[in-house]
């Protein structure tokens, strides 16, 4: 799904990042600084970022690094399943967003629900866990997981947010333009089929 070269620069920046938190060796802590500046180099050739950008971005974090976590909550009505429109672009996404410090997934599915969104709802199930290079997102410099969380509603009502401009339920045959970078069609294609069949495992991948 993403370009060859944005997988080696995330490799590279990733064996840096660990090598320079666990290494003590000034000679190899030099080494790590190299490969660092060669995935920043990466990035720079392949993109219109500028060098700074990019290095806070994506070369700024200190311990061994690991995926980022991205929740997105299932929510349904009716047979039809609620979507936030992101003010920033203007496409469709379910609620979610990235997971805080200290949250479990539930925890911020029910937040992100009623921040984005204005309904109240408990997390019912853990329906995926999706890695996005798996799918059909923009290449990111992130490497990121998605957890989709089934929700029921339990009282609110629509509201927007300084995150979003409208809210509103949709049918499976009536999806509006979908912020791709957040959630595909085939992702809410699939909570669909939970919503059909309670019984289905865990999709994960």
């Amino acid at each position: 799904m993403e370009p060859k070269w944005l997988q080696w620069a995330k490799q590279l920046q990733s064996i840096a990042q660990a090598g320079l938190t666990y290494s003590k060796d000034v000679y190899d802590l030099e080494r790590f600084e190299l490969i660092r500046e060669i995935s920043i180099d990466i990035v720079e050739k392949h993109t219109d970022l500028d060098k700074t950008i990019i290095k806070n971005l994506f070369a700024s974090e200190t311990g061994y690094a690991t995926p980022k976590v991205d929740v997105r909550a299932a929510v349904f009505k009716e047979g039809k399943i609620l979507m936030v429109q992101e003010r920033a672009e203007g496409d469709w996404s379910l609620p979610g967003g990235w997971a805080d410090i200290g949250l479990t997934p539930g925890e911020v599915a029910v937040k992100e629900v009623k921040e984005e969104a204005g309904f109240d709802v408990k997390p019912v199930k853990l329906i995926a866990v999706t890695d996005n290079k798996r799918h059909p997102h923009p290449p990111s410099l992130y490497h990121v997981y998605k957890l989709f969380i089934l929700c029921e509603i339990v009282g609110g009502q629509a509201a927007v947010s300084v995150e979003t401009s409208a809210v509103k339920f949709f049918a499976e045959d009536e999806l509006p333009k979908l912020s791709v970078a957040r959630n595909t069609k085939s992702q809410i294609e699939m909570a669909f089929r939970f919503l059909k069949n309670p019984d289905e495992p865990v999709y994960f991948d």
